[in-house]
């Protein structure tokens, strides 16, 4: 077997084989293969695309080159949840005491954020003494205990992936459909859950821009799942505004508590409970509608909030936080940004968004970056909203060492108020649920 045949055959547009796809990641992930070689193959495919069994072995394939994650030392029915990322996507932090007031187990690995889009465990580490970083024991402990358990990921998960997403990266092939639900799906697959619901961002927000291309990949995703044997669902959801109206790391927690509370933004809320009901029927423990009646009951009563309590405890970190937000650490140093006419708010470009709020020190540009998880930005006004001139449409939320006049400027490039009201699609938080 040669790679020279292998790129060729894609090149012309025939389908690779098991065998052919197993040759080029395993032989490129030992050295054995040069770059320019993956370089070319992967070309090939950004240009021909995969079939759906191109696409699961080749996820299967990069999910073999690394370790697996067991939860069968957990009890109750494990189901996973995965966010292609976006702005003010806090969703972890409110959905995981939701479901785990269902009689579920989340256990999750989650990551940290870099670029526009912020990550899960930099948010929960801005609640004092909260550790993401647990023994596998400890992790098994916690998850038992609370029906909850989050962690950094620390296992060498789908390590092909990590060397062909770099290369990919340097040769502009990152954005074509199989090779994103493949680079996905290698990761989620390494960890043996009992079920995986998929919220697939789409939006000037999101990695997938229109809808009908985030539809495509949620398709995709799917499909690797079920050909697994995994239960899974995907739900495509609005990524053209922020999630919520917080953005940056205490911020996002402060949101979260309150939305566990009931007294979360609409979309907010909207999501988490879909996504938690959805959860619950993949689990097979109950329908959907048994799960919402439950669910909307569980937060009006205080189960929900005090399941978070609960959690954030066991993990180390100060529950007083849930009963009081305000002891999160958030910068006192605020600018507002207003407005300078009347109208309505037509659009955001929600990735402009989110770099102003990694300017101020909420994001990373690199890995190696410092965080601050005391500023960020807060939205005052959702799409399809009423602006009077003079009316505060951003708090900036700054710190000594923050870029406040480049964070106010991408801002104000980033909303538009015009004399219409956006079309009532794009305000929307789900689009569509793929089974």
């Amino acid at each position: 077997m040669r790679a020279y045949d292998i790129i060729m055959k894609k090149r012309n547009g025939e389908k690779n084989s098991k065998d052919e796809i197993e040759y080029m990641i395993n032989n490129y992930v030992s050295g054995d293969l040069e770059d320019y070689q993956m370089s070319a193959w992967l070309m090939s495919v950004y240009f021909n695309h995969m079939s759906d069994e191109e696409r699961y072995n080749l996820t299967i394939t990069m999910l073999n080159s690394g370790d697996k994650v067991s939860l069968d030392k957990i009890n109750g029915k494990k189901i996973d949840k995965h966010s292609t990322g976006g702005v003010g996507d806090k969703t972890t932090l409110t959905l995981a005491p939701m479901v785990a007031s269902l009689g579920l187990t989340v256990s999750k690995l989650s990551g940290r954020g870099l670029g526009h889009t912020g990550g899960t465990i930099d948010k929960l580490e801005s609640i004092p003494g909260f550790k993401t970083s647990l023994s596998t024991e400890d992790f098994i402990n916690i998850a038992n205990k609370t029906g909850i358990a989050v962690a950094g990921q620390t296992a060498n998960i789908a390590p092909a992936d990590k060397k062909i997403y770099a290369l990919r990266d340097l040769t502009a092939t990152v954005d074509e459909i199989s090779l994103i639900a493949s680079s996905i799906m290698s990761k989620k697959l390494a960890i043996d859950s009992d079920g995986i619901i998929l919220d697939v961002k789409a939006g000037s927000g999101a990695f997938m821009k229109e809808i009908d291309e985030a539809k495509k990949l949620a398709k995709s995703m799917v499909s690797i799942g079920k050909m697994n044997g995994k239960k899974i669902k995907a739900m495509v959801t609005n990524m053209n505004q922020p999630l919520g109206v917080k953005i940056g790391n205490a911020l996002e927690v402060y949101e979260a508590i309150e939305t566990a509370k009931g007294n979360g933004p609409k979309d907010y809320q909207e999501l988490c409970v879909e996504l938690a009901c959805h959860m619950a029927e993949i689990s097979g423990n109950m329908s959907y509608d048994e799960a919402k009646e439950k669910l909307l009951e569980n937060i009006k009563t205080g189960v929900v909030k005090d399941k978070m309590k609960e959690w954030i405890n066991a993990q180390y970190g100060d529950g007083k936080v849930v009963d009081d937000p305000e002891l999160l650490n958030i910068s006192k140093q605020t600018k507002e940004i207003k407005s300078n006419k009347d109208g309505f708010l037509t659009s955001y470009d929600t990735e402009k968004i989110g770099i102003a709020s990694m300017m101020l020190g909420a994001g990373r540009a690199t890995k190696e970056d410092e965080i601050d998880l005391s500023v960020g930005l807060e939205v005052h006004k959702k799409l399809g909203e009423e602006v009077k001139k003079g009316d505060t449409l951003v708090t900036i939320y700054y710190s000594t060492v923050s870029n406040v006049n480049e964070s106010e400027k991408l801002i104000n490039q980033s909303i538009i108020i015009s004399d219409k009201k956006p079309n009532e699609l794009i305000m929307k938080t789900i689009y569509d649920i793929i089974d």
